[in-house]
């Protein structure tokens, strides 16, 4: 079992910088890729993005690339998204999940542990 606990949400202004924690309990996450969700008012949720095992390959949705750097530190067991350029389509619960399988995936699915999510709010 991996409890995950999300932080660092917020209120910011267009253009600005938030950065989002995820810190895992239960197990270590080296076992697991880890990845980052979002859920706006009224979508579903979506992929933002994911990290290997050893933080080697990441990926992300299209819409955030060149502004969100996901990484990861096993020895402290944490994952960390930095958000920067935000947007008001940003807006959304973000929130942070544990995958064991071997494949590459982006489906929610796939991820067997979540958190409980962190508010995002980009204001214009």
């Amino acid at each position: 079992q991996v409890h995950l606990v999300e932080s660092g949400g917020g209120l910011v202004q267009a253009g600005g910088s938030l950065r989002l924690s995820c810190a895992a309990s239960g197990r270590t996450i080296s076992s697991y890729a880890m990845g980052w969700f979002r859920q706006a008012p009224g979508k579903e949720r979506e992929f933002v993005a994911r990290i290997s095992r050893l933080g080697i390959n990441t990926y992300y949705t299209d819409s955030v690339k060149a502004r969100f750097t996901i990484s990861r530190d096993n020895a402290k067991n944490t994952v960390s998204l930095q958000m920067n350029s935000l947007k008001p389509e940003d807006t959304a619960v973000y929130y942070c999940a544990a995958d064991s399988s071997p494949a590459t995936t982006f489906a929610r699915s796939a991820y067997e542990y979540w958190g409980q999510g962190t508010q995002v709010t980009v204001s214009s």
